[in-house]
């Protein structure tokens, strides 16, 4: 029997069994065909799925492994950079002024602004602030003097061997002599330089444990 010879209106869809053969082969390749082609399209969906993970994972993969394979290459490239750290850092260091050290410091700058004229009215050293392996130490100063002399004083404390640190600088009209009118060249200057110690690992030590004691202290009579 041919398909063109078929009178599809006379299908009962009610008893699929009683349709001519070619119709039936024809309604089964096409249900078998939906199936297959839904199954094909879920399974290759979800497999595109995780091929796209997998190939995200080998770029992640990969540009983990370049890094390293990179940090290898340069191993001995950085072992110098540490190396040149280490020495930049001790001559840092050995600019930082021992504990024995810091009154003759405390004498080049005075005398530093002594050889540049300067009239010292104040130089008064605070006391020291510990940090995490150094000391501060600010020194409040004040001068008279010009322009010129101050700015030679300031180059000359830059030029001293050890780390000496300038702040807080204020200029006012110098003093006024009685009777006299005001000189032009006579200024104050107000200033804090701070200098730096180096503190040993063994005082570092003990200036922590200090602070621990210190804030124990406190934790316990706020407790009473």
């Amino acid at each position: 029997m041919n398909l063109s010879e078929i009178n599809l209106s006379s299908l009962d869809v009610n008893n699929i069994g009683s349709w001519p053969v070619p119709i039936r082969s024809l309604v089964i390749f096409v249900i078998f065909s939906l199936v297959v082609g839904a199954g094909y399209y879920y399974l290759i969906n979800d497999l595109q799925i995780e091929l796209s993970k997998a190939q995200a994972e080998e770029v992640g993969l990969r540009t983990e492994f370049e890094g390293i394979q990179s940090r290898v290459r340069n191993l001995d490239a950085y072992k110098e950079q540490l190396a040149d750290m280490k020495q930049t850092f001790g001559a840092l260091l050995r600019q930082l002024p021992g504990s024995t050290e810091v009154p003759e410091l405390l004498v080049d700058i005075s005398q530093t602004g002594l050889a540049a004229g300067l009239e010292f009215q104040l130089f008064e050293p605070q006391g020291e602030t510990p940090k995490d392996f150094y000391a501060e130490m600010p020194i409040k100063i004040k001068v008279v003097g010009s322009y010129h002399e101050f700015g030679e004083f300031i180059s000359g404390v830059s030029a001293l061997p050890r780390i000496v640190t300038l702040h807080d600088i204020k200029i006012a009209n110098g003093p006024v002599e009685q009777e006299k009118a005001p000189n032009p060249d006579r200024l104050i200057m107000d200033i804090t330089a701070r200098t730096y110690r180096y503190v040993d690992q063994d005082e570092e030590a003990k200036n922590a444990a200090a602070k621990a004691d210190a804030k124990n202290s406190t934790g316990k009579s706020a407790k009473k």
